[in-house]
């Protein structure tokens, strides 16, 4: 995503993490939970695992998929 809009700054990346990070409430969990997803949201889901299931059909695809992401995501460069 950061090639479409630019360099993220470590300012930016520190910002969000904590944001990502923060627990939310049980109160407004049990809040979120309760809204029913829309037949368009269900719908574009399964299109995703269905993706997803043929671009990755095996299961050693898809934790080696995983495993990349993982590094990824965190920072790892090992």
């Amino acid at each position: 995503m950061s090639e479409l809009i630019g360099p993220v700054s470590p300012e930016t990346r520190a910002r969000i993490k904590a944001m990502a990070e923060q627990p939310v409430p049980l109160d407004e969990w049990r809040r979120r939970l309760a809204i029913p997803l829309s037949p368009d949201e269900i719908e574009r889901t399964q299109e995703l695992v269905r993706w997803f299931c043929r671009r990755y059909a095996t299961v050693g695809e898809r934790f080696a998929y995983v495993r990349r992401a993982y590094k990824r995501w965190t920072g790892q460069t090992k």
